[in-house]
């Protein structure tokens, strides 16, 4: 039976053999062969974006919290490609699965300085795990079944798929499409028997285990062996910096975040533990900084990762364990039963619940509630208070996203998405879109800065066209908050570059036909968050934070400067 199909056809088809329901994407003239195809499609709702940086985080957003690929199609070669690179490099640094997809210029017309010619092989490589450009119609089954293949493979990631206009408007005969679990059924590596009874007496002689969770729990959504280990240990849960949502907030055993930018009491824990096992976490720089400064340089490290060039990469390692993590976890419980609990793990524990308990209680009655102008601390103990627990957050780089990755309590993983170690400012309104879509269910709020969201605020006609009903917070300081933060800290307060100016976001959302909210009062703030949950559209809530509560994360990069 014959199978001939243009090139646009057989890329459609292989989104559809694939299983992708949602394609974001801005339409160009490279690709119109593709988007004719996706017009008949029955199974692919199409998002339509402003921006294709914009849409690759709606699918960064999409491919975290449902765990399959985000699908992100910029219909123009040349500056619609471009403008995915920043997109690609964020999920790049997160391990998230985006299969990005561009037009490009037909072949013969490449190395002839043709109308947005651009070597777009050579631009993206660096960005993804892999990027291919397909030379031939009937090669888009086999490049596209290996562009998701590899994308979902560990460790995750983006590829690139460009496809040139003459092989979308080729015909060809099609070879068959294939069922994804015909070549992505498979196993993930498991640690030996020898290992796990290696790691299991060393954490079982320990005085002060500490369990350090990251990414391989999180994305394998393996929270509950995690908590079945700790229970068994008896030994706290630190979470890596990003990945507070790892295991639920609520859980005796959680201590919250680690390292520069996370609380005293795991920061403590990790300086004070002899045995650390770090369970699908790179010990990387948000964590550590690389430094023994957010670490025991005394301790055991049991260091279990998918990846094997992380084991041991910034801290030598007593035990490193190339294993799945989740798995890993659940091979340790079983051997760890039957160990029996020492007296000075109790009392190591039974300390940090104290400790964390106060901890929890100090930072409830130290907030400073004044009503205006409002202070980072009373709006997060007022959003504590009225968000619901199911809430799932996004959040952005910058001084006031840093403080609330820590300050918000996440109780259903997965409940929280940042840019992680790329730090990218004008993140999270766009990926809060894709993780709505994801989890519909879901409250889900999106926490950004005034100059983040001033950057992506076009993107609340994408929200209102398609019904994408998420919660958008500005903690609106009229400043780069951190830059200002250190202009003032470490240059004597020359400022220059540091203020912005924007307009009333919430009057701006009216327009967009969105909901818009403007709280300058702090005692206004939960009935506007109510409303916003409840009014059956994108929300903005624009929310006058203190222009003078800045804060220096980053003081080791000026330790030159005597600050």
């Amino acid at each position: 039976m014959s199978n001939l199909r243009t090139g646009g056809q057989a890329a459609v088809d292989a989104l559809e053999a694939e299983g992708t329901q949602q394609v974001f994407g801005l339409i160009g003239s490279a690709t119109m062969e593709m988007f004719d195809a996706l017009y008949d499609s029955k199974s692919i709702n199409f998002i339509g974006v402003h921006d294709e940086r914009t849409g690759t985080h709606m699918a960064d957003g999409y491919a975290r919290a449902s765990g399959q690929a985000g699908v992100i199609l910029a219909g123009q070669n040349g500056p619609g490609a471009t403008n995915l690179v920043t997109g690609l490099a964020q999920a790049k640094a997160a391990f998230s699965p985006v299969v990005s997809i561009a037009g490009m210029l037909s072949s013969d017309h490449v190395y002839r300085d043709a109308f947005q010619e651009v070597d777009q092989q050579s631009l993206f490589t660096p960005v993804t795990k892999k990027t291919w450009t397909v030379p031939k119609a009937d090669r888009i089954p086999e490049m596209f079944r290996e562009a998701f293949r590899l994308a979902l493979s560990p460790k995750q990631g983006p590829v690139q798929v460009n496809l040139p206009r003459d092989v979308l408007s080729a015909s060809a005969e099609m070879p068959p499409m294939q069922s994804p679990q015909h070549y992505r059924g498979f196993s993930l590596p498991a640690a030996n028997h020898e290992a796990i009874q290696s790691a299991a007496e060393m954490l079982a002689g320990a005085s002060r285990p500490v369990i350090l969770t990251g990414g391989g729990i999180k994305n394998s959504r393996g929270a509950e062996d995690v908590l079945a280990l700790a229970e068994a240990l008896n030994a706290p849960v630190v979470l890596a910096p990003g990945h507070g949502d790892a295991v639920p907030y609520g859980h005796p055993l959680n201590a919250g975040q680690m390292g520069p930018r996370g609380n005293i009491v795991a920061s403590r824990l990790m300086k004070e533990a002899d045995v650390i096992l770090a369970l699908g976490t790179r010990l990387g720089f948000n964590s550590t900084f690389y430094s023994y400064d957010n670490i025991n340089a005394d301790a055991q490290i049991i260091h279990v990762e998918l990846d094997p060039t992380a084991i041991g990469r910034y801290f030598p390692v007593a035990m490193g364990i190339w294993a799945d993590a989740r798995q890993t976890a659940q091979q340790l419980t079983d051997a760890i039963k039957t160990q029996q609990a020492k007296a000075d793990v109790e009392a190591w524990t039974k300390t940090f619940q104290d400790e964390r308990q106060a901890y929890r209680q100090k930072r409830d009655d130290e907030a400073i509630m004044t009503p205006h102008p409002m202070q980072p601390s009373g709006l997060f103990k007022t959003l504590r208070q009225v968000l619901p627990q199911d809430a799932a957050f996004t959040m952005d780089a910058g001084t006031l996203c840093l403080q609330a990755t820590d300050a918000m309590e996440y109780w259903t993983p997965p409940s929280l998405f940042t840019p992680l170690d790329f730090g990218l400012v004008g993140f999270s309104f766009a990926c809060g879109l894709g993780v709505k879509l994801a989890m519909p269910d879901r409250p889900v709020v999106s926490m950004m800065g005034d100059g983040g969201f001033g950057m992506t605020i076009s993107e609340l006609s994408t929200a209102v066209d398609h019904g994408i009903n998420t919660v958008t917070i500005v903690m609106n300081n009229q400043s780069w908050g951190a830059e200002k933060a250190y202009q003032r800290d470490f240059f004597n307060g020359r400022y220059i570059g540091a203020d912005i100016s924007s307009p009333k976001f919430d009057q701006a959302a009216e327009l967009y036909g969105a909901r818009g909210f403007a709280v300058d009062q702090l005692g206004d703030l939960g009935d506007a968050v109510a409303a916003a949950l409840d009014c059956g559209k994108p929300a903005v809530i624009d929310v006058a934070v203190d222009p003078a509560a800045l804060y220096s994360f980053r003081r080791d990069s000026f330790k030159h400067r005597g600050g």
